[in-house]
């Protein structure tokens, strides 16, 4: 195992305010969406939002050059660590995560931006939203690097061009979905 995290920061736009009833379907998943992720495999930590409950804020949020204010001053973003390239692929593509991000065009616009940005960090430093939005941003104008990638033009923390291992990430995703689907123990 490398010394490093895998860094993952999504941001995406609603195509209508964030409190029109059409997006309803995306905060009525949202909590049981992130409780799947935080309990899929591989899943390190996720940062919080300043004015919710849950987990920590990894600083000021902040939003990309990308952004377009439609009078609510928010957007869907998340950053997010994973013990590697296989583990983030399998929660964010398979499971409840991978059925909502279907319903995507019924609720986010269809931009020519990076919907997400990947990246490797020391085991011992937390990313902030800062970092994440210039990560993002340097992917969009620059194309896939070893300081900003994709799933498709990925890297290792050396900063060598590696394949995400499709056998591993199937295997994984069906054990994210066995886990999903377990009865719950009594507290």
């Amino acid at each position: 195992m490398s010394g490093h995290w895998l860094a993952v920061y999504t941001f995406a736009q609603f195509k209508t305010r964030a409190d029109d009833p059409v997006n309803d379907e995306f905060f009525n998943n949202e909590p049981s969406v992130l409780a799947a992720m935080e309990r899929a495999e591989g899943y390190v930590a996720r940062s919080g939002y300043e004015d919710d409950p849950g987990p920590e804020s990894w600083g000021e949020q902040v939003f990309p050059k990308y952004w377009v204010d439609n009078g609510d001053g928010w957007a869907p973003s998340t950053i997010s660590l994973w013990e590697d390239l296989e583990t983030a692929l399998a929660a964010v593509y398979r499971g409840l995560h991978g059925e909502i991000l279907r319903l995507g065009p019924l609720f986010m616009t269809a931009d020519d931006y990076p919907p997400y940005v990947l990246w490797w960090v020391p085991r011992d430093r937390q990313p902030d939203w800062d970092e994440a939005v210039e990560r993002l941003e340097h992917l969009g104008d620059n194309g896939p690097s070893p300081d900003a990638f994709t799933f498709k033009a990925a890297f290792d923390p050396s900063g060598h061009t590696v394949s995400v291992d499709g056998k591993k990430t199937r295997a994984i995703a069906e054990r994210n979905r066995l886990r999903a689907n377990a009865p719950r123990a009594v507290q």
